[in-house]
């Protein structure tokens, strides 16, 4: 007989509620119309795939999956999720699939930077051939309390965190994405600090789930997800995965990251997926899941913590610091 352990992260459908809290992402999608591929190529939505022909490295995909990283929640409907995004280089808005269409990602090179043993610059394709590509299936949590299912392709940050061969010194990895304000014209906004800066420990970007992402449902990432390279931390909230990365430098000083710098006490550093502690302006208890009909209670690390919770055994415990 066979028995199956479930990981920690795995949610049975059963678990789905009705919907109920006030933050309902539903009402949105619905009236975007989202729904069958044939309406939404009908009405011109969004490009379905990437443009291959440009991408040197688009015969790694599909990439094979890889079955330690999957969830028993539904992958969410790519109609759904490439025509609603978060990318404020290109809008503050959930629309902007179509302007990040004009971002070019080729050529397209990833500075590894700081305190390393091997500083280098890479070729977008030249990193992805090196390091290879694999698929995962994560969850991802929106601080907004939406979630979605993702299959990405990619390989593990730590993966280059090795070659990169950090410093003893080094605690910090900063990410930054690209500048270019007469392409992506929310750069323009002056409000905002540009341009947008992530970051975590290296003791974080070692472990097993950071995933640099570069391809998505069997395909090479498509721009308005963060093409031609993202980062994925499923058990952090969506605005620490940066989109569009140029640049990964190592560090022994904690920077300030780009919504922590604009509002902190809505935002933290560390922004570990907490059902305990709500955003000031709503709960964080529940999440709606994007393409069904009800929600589900958030789990602590967004049900990651076998993997993860050991990296904060030495902070205070805290829901508050887990969060902040």
């Amino acid at each position: 007989m066979l028995i199956r352990k479930r990981r920690g992260w795995e949610i049975p459908e059963s678990q789905v509620t009705p919907e109920h809290v006030f933050l309902n992402r539903r009402q949105i999608l619905k009236a975007a119309g989202f729904g069958a591929a044939g309406i939404l190529a009908s009405r011109g939505i969004g490009p379905a795939r990437a443009d291959e022909e440009t991408i040197p490295t688009a015969d790694l995909y599909p990439a094979a999956r890889n079955d330690a990283y999957t969830v028993e929640r539904a992958i969410t409907d790519k109609d759904i999720n490439f025509t609603y995004n978060n990318f404020y280089e290109f809008g503050s808005h959930k629309r902007i699939y179509r302007d990040a269409q004009d971002l070019e990602i080729r050529p397209w090179t990833v500075e590894i930077a700081g305190m390393v043993d091997n500083p280098k610059t890479w070729d977008i394709d030249d990193l992805v051939r090196t390091m290879g590509v694999e698929e995962r299936v994560y969850r991802h949590r929106c601080v907004e309390a939406w979630s979605m299912v993702a299959p990405w392709a990619g390989f593990p940050l730590a993966k280059l965190v090795a070659a990169a061969g950090p410093k003893p010194d080094a605690k910090y990895v900063v990410f930054k994405t690209f500048m270019d304000p007469d392409t992506a014209r929310g750069q323009r906004q002056s409000w905002y600090p540009w341009p947008y800066i992530e970051a975590m420990t290296v003791a974080e970007a070692m472990n097993e789930m950071p995933f640099l992402v570069t391809g998505v449902y069997g395909q090479p990432l498509v721009k308005q997800m963060g093409a031609p390279i993202r980062l994925a931390l499923p058990w952090k909230y969506g605005f620490k995965s940066i989109k569009s990365i140029v640049s990964i430098e190592f560090t022994d000083t904690r920077p300030k990251t780009f919504w922590e710098e604009i509002q902190p006490a809505e935002y933290g550093f560390w922004a570990n997926v907490n059902p305990e502690v709500d955003h000031p302006r709503w709960s964080q208890a529940t999440e709606e899941v994007l393409g069904t009909d009800g929600r589900v209670p958030t789990q602590l690390f967004n049900g990651y913590g076998e993997q993860v919770a050991h990296l904060y055994k030495d902070m205070d415990q805290s829901a508050r610091s887990l969060w902040m």
